[in-house]
């Protein structure tokens, strides 16, 4: 059965006009499930009127209220777990338990936007001159974008919009073309949780709807994840179009395997951190630190019985579980076997290869791969792989480990593993991430905490959910107040407080 994905405006499905699409493909099997809308920029701009004209009311209903929509969205969520989980699998290819565990950090943000009444709150100072008191006031900052990836259609939305939403801001989703789905049912449950009618909008679309929000006079704004050279290009043009901006990039995140860590389990963290999802995500371990080369003797043995044995094929339908499912598409597939070779050609040694992987499956896998002997200078070290691919990278020293991350362009993700706390401590105020775990291997934060990183894998000063969120899907207004007991004469100098 052929689907067509379209737009959700002001409260229904609504098909675009456009005369372009993109076809989009069940990753386990190749077979293409149907189409989604490439809309115009002229539909751009119209869902963006739509949202500003739904906006105003929205600000004006009492925080609390909004935030009952909240609690309500999250018990739709949780009822509607499976199906939406089902759909991430069929859309992105991760295995279903992965997408289940997608949605329940994105459920955490929405749990935290439900308190919002309280993050709202302002301050007040009494008196701050004679009978002059002073207050703030945090208030919304109008029609809000989000321009979301294809590795995380619900989790990364959902880092977004409820914030956004509970804060008083009308949201329009610009999710990923290669997998758009999720983004109509999260619209319809906000609809069902009560949320009003053109509060909360998907626009489906590529770089023409994307240029169409960044330009838009009535956007105030723009939440972007992605790749870097992405991130920089949003960042650039919606700031020049005086937006409020934040765009996270991509990553290379380096685990430090000191000599006297838990091997085990560091070796089963990385198993995990690195060919989870296939390795299509952001703050994936791609590159494994083994500090002494006995260290990395024994690290990369345990590791190569442990890819070997990755079982790797469809998401669905399978018992037990597959560990890791396939890349989200045929061309992304191919660049990941790119890379690969390239890894290959120059100097590194190959230890498995995943390219010729058999899942049993048409669809477009790549098995677990590790290299040793990766060096700084190589391109699967530099770049940002995306797919199933650990190198591992012998330091002379924990200094030299730490010089090591510290000197590449991105700054998203670390962790170190150790025994030593002396070492830890030293780690977490020496290295120069936005996020760091000590022995844990994936150190994203929890709602209540912001999330993004450092150097190149951001642009703009606030990060994502948490009190930055908060931050950035308000303003700040300040009111200084007198109540005159009666007439006053005029002063003609600067105002000071007497």
């Amino acid at each position: 059965m052929s689907i067509l994905v379209s737009n959700f405006i002001n409260g229904s499905v609504v098909e675009s006009k456009s005369s372009r699409s993109a076809d989009l493909y069940n990753p386990a099997t190749g077979e293409r499930r149907g189409q989604v809308q490439l809309s115009t920029a002229q539909e751009a701009e119209e869902v963006v009127q739509v949202a500003k004209n739904a906006q105003a009311a929205w600000q004006a209903t009492p925080p609390l209220q909004r935030a009952r929509v909240m609690f309500k969205f999250k018990q739709l969520l949780e009822e509607n777990a499976d199906d939406l989980a089902t759909l991430i699998t069929e859309e992105h290819g991760k295995v279903h338990s992965d997408a289940l565990g997608e949605l329940t950090r994105g459920l955490e943000v929405v749990e935290f936007s439900c308190g919002i009444p309280h993050l709202l709150k302002g301050e007040h100072s009494l008196n701050v001159g004679r009978e002059i008191d002073s207050y703030s006031m945090m208030q919304p900052v109008g029609v809000c974008v989000g321009i979301t990836p294809f590795n995380f259609p619900v989790m990364v939305p959902l880092w977004m919009i409820p914030v956004s939403l509970a804060c008083g801001n009308s949201f329009i989703l610009k999710p990923s073309e290669k997998d758009p789905s999720a983004a109509l049912v999260l619209a319809k449950l906000l609809q069902q949780a009560g949320l009003p009618d053109g509060v909360f909008n998907v626009v489906q679309g590529d770089k023409e709807v994307v240029d169409a929000l960044l330009e838009s006079p009535d956007v105030a704004a723009v939440s972007f994840v992605g790749s870097t050279p992405i991130a920089e290009a949003i960042y650039a043009k919606g700031s020049a179009n005086g937006k409020r901006v934040q765009a996270l990039g991509g990553a290379k995140n380096h685990l430090v395997v000191m000599p006297d860590a838990d091997l085990d389990g560091a070796v089963n963290a990385i198993m995990g951190a690195a060919y989870g999802a296939a390795g299509e995500r952001c703050m994936a371990i791609s590159v494994a630190v083994a500090v002494g080369d006995d260290t990395a003797d024994r690290l990369v043995a345990k590791l190569k019985e442990k890819v070997e044995a990755l079982r790797v094929g469809p998401g669905l339908g399978v018992t037990p579980e597959n560990e890791m499912g396939p890349l989200v598409s045929e061309p992304h597939k191919n660049k990941v076997v790119e890379y690969i070779q390239s890894g290959v050609d120059q100097g590194a040694k190959l230890v498995v290869d995943g390219r010729n992987y058999d899942a049993g499956s048409p669809g477009y896998f790549v098995g677990g791969t590790l290299f040793d002997n990766v060096t700084e200078d190589m391109t699967i070290y530099k770049e940002e792989i995306f797919g199933p691919v650990l190198s591992v990278v012998r330091a002379d020293d924990y200094q030299h480990a730490v010089n090591m991350i510290n000197e590449h362009e991105f700054g998203n993700g670390t962790a170190i593993f150790t025994r030593d706390g002396d070492t830890a401590r030293n780690f977490t105020e020496q290295i120069e991430i936005g996020m760091v775990g000590v022995n844990v291997p994936i150190p994203v934060p929890m709602a209540f905490h912001s999330f993004g990183g450092w150097k190149r894998s951001i642009f703009g000063p606030l990060n994502v959910h948490g009190n930055d969120g908060v931050r950035f899907y308000t303003r700040m207004k300040t009111v200084t107040a007198r109540w005159p007991k009666g007439q006053r004469e005029s002063e003609f100098v600067m105002p000071t407080m007497k």
